[in-house]
């Protein structure tokens, strides 16, 4: 318990660090853009109007309001995919600095997560203005979408610093994972009805597949205007707290051995 504790006070004697480095992604993100953060809004609303026009003939007639069926979960899958792709590289990438001073190592990884989740907020302006446009009905189950936001936040960062972890001691693991995320989104009911699968492989994707459980629950609450089902929420919140568990044990055991490899 005392060694908690000493975990939580480091994290927030290096709070102002990692929201400097949380600021510096951000701002290196939309450098020398000219719309500037104005791409975290409209870079979703072009793909989803891309995805529309491609997939709406063969699954429009299935799914309710397909833009914001699609739109959903290709904003909350998106942020799992940019946020665990930056935590891979979130040691090694900053190897010149940790052999030079000391600094928690977990700042970099945890800082890659943030900044990603800040600009999937950003995005969330995308969802707005879909919304807006397809005439959604706002419902007061909409104060429980941060929570499923939280969710996937705890999810990503266990899995971040998994990865992360991983990487220093196994470099291919940035391309094994990129073929993964591949097989990992067309396992997700992203722009296809869940209906389309075998009934095996559906079993598997709404019981073991954490990403359908977080854009479920955000469906639920947008299309059918309910409360997410209990088991998802459950579900949810059992594989964030494993995957942060796993992820911080794996790290912290193995982060004295970095600077042997980086």
């Amino acid at each position: 318990m005392n060694l908690f504790f000493k975990r939580l006070g480091g994290f927030y004697q290096y709070r102002f660090l990692m929201g400097q480095l949380v600021e510096k992604d951000i701002k290196l993100k939309y450098r020398r853009s000219f719309l500037g953060y104005l791409w975290s809004i409209l870079n979703p609303l072009l793909v989803m109007v891309i995805m529309v026009i491609v997939f709406s003939s063969m699954f429009r007639s299935d799914i309710q309001n397909f833009p914001v069926y699609l739109i959903i979960g290709q904003t909350l899958f998106g942020f799992m995919s940019e946020s665990t792709n930056q935590a891979i590289g979130s040691i090694t990438g900053n190897a010149a600095l940790l052999k030079k001073t000391y600094v928690p190592k977990y700042v970099f990884t945890v800082s890659k997560v943030t900044s990603s989740f800040v600009n999937t907020l950003f995005a969330l302006g995308a969802l707005v203005i879909v919304f807006i446009v397809c005439r959604v009905t706002v419902n007061v189950y909409y104060l429980f979408i941060p929570i499923i936001l939280l969710q996937e936040y705890v999810f990503c960062l266990g899995l971040g610093m998994l990865l992360a972890q991983s990487s220093v001691f196994f470099r291919d693991i940035q391309y094994i994972y990129n073929a993964l995320i591949t097989a990992w989104t067309y396992l997700t009911p992203i722009f296809y009805p869940i209906t389309l699968l075998p009934d095996t492989v559906r079993y598997l994707v709404e019981n073991f597949n954490p990403m359908y459980f977080y854009i479920t629950q955000f469906r639920q609450i947008v299309l059918e205007g309910t409360f997410p089902d209990p088991y998802l929420i459950g579900a949810g919140c059992i594989v964030a707290i494993g995957a942060l568990f796993i992820g911080t044990w794996a790290f912290l055991k193995t982060q004295d051995k970095f600077i042997l490899y980086i």
